[in-house]
């Protein structure tokens, strides 16, 4: 986005609250987002996508004394801000008082704007994405057992986030993103197993080579051929990176403000205590240059900032916004989100768990029976006890080496024993909005048909 277009929509922000306030609100902001997408997808060498699209959404929100009414629409004409506002602030006198709503103070906005390196200037032109969405699923289907694709595809984009309140906050934000990805099938009849690989980055020249996404992807798929089912037992559980992070999810989900106001989480009486091995950290980062899903402030203009939740395998924070904050009388932490239709809600950024000071091998090297999982399905979680049950796939591990595939498992546990018993590895790698290296799990129970 031009530089003119941001300072644009900087003023039509500003002048739709004013408007709010002079047509009797309280107070208001308002929010506006675009963005830009381009796409190509293909199966088997042929074109099933080409798309270029573009949108843009603005939010308003207004405060009546402690009542609230968010309002969205995609017209941005005179006439139609006009009875958006009107539309608004008739809407905010009729709901129930909410006693915790409301913008934040001054003191607690941002007012020193981190540059991220968030924009990446370089746009591809159509032809580049169809070269890279080719070159991944060439790449993956010349794996040899590999016998059909599902498709590969390659991606760019450009969102920013433009943010006014009658606080005086005022502040503006880009991103680009740049991906490819494929998803091929090895063997053929009833030993059929599909397997997949991606890459995301903001930059595109740091974006994982399309080439090597796709072998990744086919050797995945050959790899898996085979599976068996295996007895039920309880043993240590491995998780790959790719399905480690998911682990830091349940935590950010158990730890979000919400979640404590309600006394819906396994964790509402764990603060300051240890739930984690010491020595283990959890960072959420929403200034890491050039990460995911980085932003320089929330969505509330508050100033936000890296973050230890887990210090040595203690709860150190809950992730907050202004109203939960308010609701356990805490300050915000600075985690707010929001879209353009509802309120503002709490959530993580660049979430990640610090590297452990061993390699994957050495610790699997003392497993004589474990299982090694690439692959989780279902949603089997329960928020409220942290009871936990999901099906599997991934490989065997036997005398400390990974040895044959194994699929359609269950593992079971609850997360606090989970994270009790959490170890992490050395090979922490920055690859998607949550990051975990490979983490071992003792004493859960996996069962199969085997």
């Amino acid at each position: 986005m031009s530089d003119s277009k941001s300072a644009d929509d900087r003023d039509r922000l500003a002048s739709l609250v004013a408007q709010a306030k002079t047509r009797g609100a309280d107070a208001a902001d308002a929010v506006l987002i675009r963005s830009i997408s381009l796409s190509h997808a293909q199966r088997l060498g042929e074109i099933e996508k080409l798309e270029r699209q573009e949108s843009f959404d603005l939010g308003l929100r207004v405060f009546r004394g402690k009542k609230q009414a968010i309002v969205s629409s995609t017209d941005f004409s005179d006439e139609a801000l006009s009875e958006l506002v009107g539309r608004a602030v008739d809407m905010a006198g009729m709901v129930p008082d909410d006693p915790w709503t409301g913008l934040a103070d001054p003191d607690q906005l941002a007012t020193d704007i981190p540059d991220l390196d968030m924009v990446d200037p370089d746009e591809p032109a159509s032809a580049e994405l169809i070269e890279m969405a080719r070159a991944c699923e060439d790449a993956a289907r010349s794996i040899e057992g590999i016998t059909n694709s599902d498709g590969a595809e390659a991606s760019w984009g450009h969102s920013s986030v433009t943010l006014a309140a009658t606080n005086g906050f005022a502040g503006h934000y880009a991103r680009t993103d740049c991906g490819v990805g494929v998803s091929v099938i090895a063997g053929e009849g009833t030993d059929m197993e599909g397997e997949y690989d991606f890459a995301h980055a903001v930059y595109r020249a740091d974006l994982e080579d399309a080439v090597a996404v796709g072998i990744r992807a086919g050797e995945r798929a050959v790899a898996r051929l085979g599976a068996r089912r295996m007895s039920t037992s309880q043993i240590p559980v491995v998780f790959d990176p790719r399905v480690a992070g998911g682990l830091l999810g349940h935590l950010s989900g158990a730890i979000a403000g919400p979640s404590i106001t309600r006394g819906t989480s396994f964790l509402k009486d764990s603060m300051g205590k240890q739930i984690f091995a010491p020595g283990i950290r959890i960072i959420d980062d929403p200034h890491r240059p050039r990460g995911q899903r980085s932003k320089p402030f929330d969505a509330e203009g508050v100033a936000n900032k890296k973050r230890a939740l887990i210090e040595d395998g203690h709860l150190t924070t809950w992730l907050l916004d202004l109203s939960s904050a308010r609701q356990l009388d805490l300050e915000t932490t600075g985690h707010a989100g929001r879209g353009t239709s509802g309120p503002p809600s709490p959530g993580p950024t660049n979430l990640y768990l610090e590297a452990g000071e061993v390699s994957p091998e050495d610790l699997i090297s003392d497993i004589e029976a474990g299982f090694y999982i690439t692959s989780l399905m279902g949603m089997g979680v329960n928020g409220v006890t942290g009871d936990y049950s999901r099906g599997a796939s991934g490989f065997w591990i036997e005398n400390g080496e990974i040895t044959f595939p194994v699929t359609e498992m269950t593992i079971a546990g609850n997360l606090k024993d989970m994270y009790r018993s959490l170890a992490p590895a050395s090979d922490l790698e920055f690859r998607y909005g949550t990051n975990s290296p490979t983490v071992r799990i003792d004493g859960m129970t996996v069962a199969g048909g085997g």
